[in-house]
């Protein structure tokens, strides 16, 4: 069930959060040297033959089973037949200061203090429990002492207790496990994996989600598949203002967040061909900003609710732990002057992550098509004020923070000279009798964010400062008028 946090989620800078993004995948061509008769040509041709038989098909990326559930994969690089294989084994527990770990049966156990194993590997496994030795890679969902999951190679067999086989782990990155398999993907959030964390007293959480589970405030309209949070908040008011210019920002952000993941293996064996790693998905908010707020040159951030999941993707054999982290915030900055009332309805979706290509390295993909209507407009006196209503999101694999990404639609109205001037959907601009001046009120919308050095979690070459996603920037007129 969704789970309301009272202490603060670990930090990060998130958390968009989340429309499919798959990527074209492939195998970069055998470097190998040309052959220089016709024996060598057959040679190759055959091993050719070879390499694309044992590649097979693209590894299907679907949502793993519940995490209890999840099977640890093993793969042992360099032995015959080295490729990833689903075990009977899992994580018991794991010290991340010693980065040691105990590897256990998947049904061992206790129960009323009286141990229980079932000690037979599952259908189609290699590895038997217990059976675990140096050079072996691992790739567990979390567990005890991974709240992130677990990536690591073993560096030694420390021995056997009735707990399992504790092992010394080291870091280790994808492609050991990937090899030279193709796989890619976007796979839901599901809306009650999110553990919540609500900074202001007015915040509230809705979601729906297949069999027509829900929750949230009785009568919210959500989708299945998505989260909705509403808030409602006042803002310092403008000096000298009077009772009736009182300063507030309300509305709901309503978010489907998927995760993109595509890998392309290189069949030379020197790490991945292609990569990708993002969040996207729907987006939809309804929301207003009303009065008149303090004057404040540099914009104040306010965040509300911050949202944590770790959806466990089963690539192949191979769970695959992905880290999502959400905040969503308000945004306001003003000159103190202008009195607004502006709402709007928004709707579109979003993608932001990064690519890999062997001839380009990472690069950032970063898009978003938003289309809004106004419900009503309202700008008094001269002067501006713009507010953003958003969401930062973050997402990494194995507790490793691999993209950051800002999505910040926004409402801006600005007036110059002396007005007063309203304005609702469908309908004409009315100024009052002797005002003169113009106004206008605009909708946009920012998208940025930053691709971090923990993308070389998927074994490509490690870069050594974060690359900025560049700003995506819209804006559209949403209502003006001239005296």
């Amino acid at each position: 069930m969704l789970r309301i946090r009272k202490r603060p989620l670990r930090a990060v800078m998130p958390a968009l959060a989340a429309s499919a993004l798959l990527l074209a995948v492939g195998c970069s061509a055998d470097p190998g040297a040309h052959p220089s008769s016709a024996d060598g040509r057959a040679r190759n041709a055959d091993a050719s033959a070879a390499a694309t038989a044992d590649s097979g098909p693209p590894l299907a990326v679907a949502a793993a089973p519940e995490a209890a559930a999840t099977s640890t994969a093993v793969a042992r690089p360099g032995a015959a037949g080295s490729k990833a294989r689903k075990t009977a084994l899992k994580v018991t527990s794991y010290d991340s200061r010693t980065r040691r770990a105990v590897i256990s049966p998947m049904n061992n156990g206790t129960s009323g203090g009286k141990e229980t194993s079932s000690p037979s590997p599952t259908a189609g496994s290699t590895a038997k429990p217990h059976d675990t030795a140096v050079g072996d890679v691992i790739a567990s969902a979390p567990a005890p002492g991974a709240p992130d999951g677990l990536l690591a190679k073993v560096t030694k067999v420390i021995g056997e207790s009735a707990d399992g086989t504790e092992v010394q782990t080291a870091p280790t990155t994808l492609d050991a496990l990937l090899g030279d398999d193709d796989a890619k993907g976007s796979v839901p959030v599901d809306p009650a994996s999110f553990a919540v964390e609500r900074l202001l007293p007015e915040v509230k959480v809705s979601w729906a989600k297949t069999g027509d589970i829900r929750f949230g405030p009785q009568g919210a309209k959500v989708p299945l598949g998505s989260l909705r949070i509403d808030v409602g908040a006042k803002v310092g008011t403008a000096e000298g203002a009077p009772a009736s210019a009182t300063a507030s920002v309300s509305g709901f952000v309503q978010v489907a967040p998927e995760v993109d993941f595509s890998y392309g293996g290189d069949s030379a064996g020197s790490g991945p061909g292609a990569a990708y790693l993002g969040v996207s998905g729907d987006w939809t908010s309804r929301w207003a900003v009303k009065g008149r707020a303090a004057a404040s040159a540099k914009a104040v951030r306010v965040p509300f609710a911050k949202l944590h999941a770790d959806p466990v993707l089963q690539v192949g054999p191979i769970p695959v732990v992905v880290n999502l982290d959400l905040t969503c915030y308000f945004q306001i900055s003003a000159d103190g002057r202008v009195s607004v009332d502006i709402e709007q309805d928004l709707k579109g979706d979003f993608k932001a992550g990064g690519t890999f290509g062997p001839a380009q390295g990472w690069t950032p993909v970063n898009e978003s098509h938003m289309t809004s209507t106004p419900v009503r407009t309202s700008v008094t006196a001269a002067g501006s004020v713009k507010a953003s209503l958003g969401a930062e999101a973050a997402v990494g694999l194995y507790g490793m923070v691999g993209v950051t990404a800002d999505l910040a639609p926004y409402l801006r109205g600005e007036a110059v000279g002396s007005l007063s001037a309203t304005s609702a959907t469908g309908s004409t601009a009315r100024t009052d009798a002797g005002a003169t001046g113009s106004w206008a009120v605009y909708g946009g919308v920012d998208v940025t964010g930053t691709l971090r050095i923990q993308l070389s979690v998927f074994g490509t070459p490690v870069f050594q400062r974060g690359i900025p996603l560049g700003t995506l920037h819209r804006e559209w007129k949403l209502a003006d008028g001239k005296v």
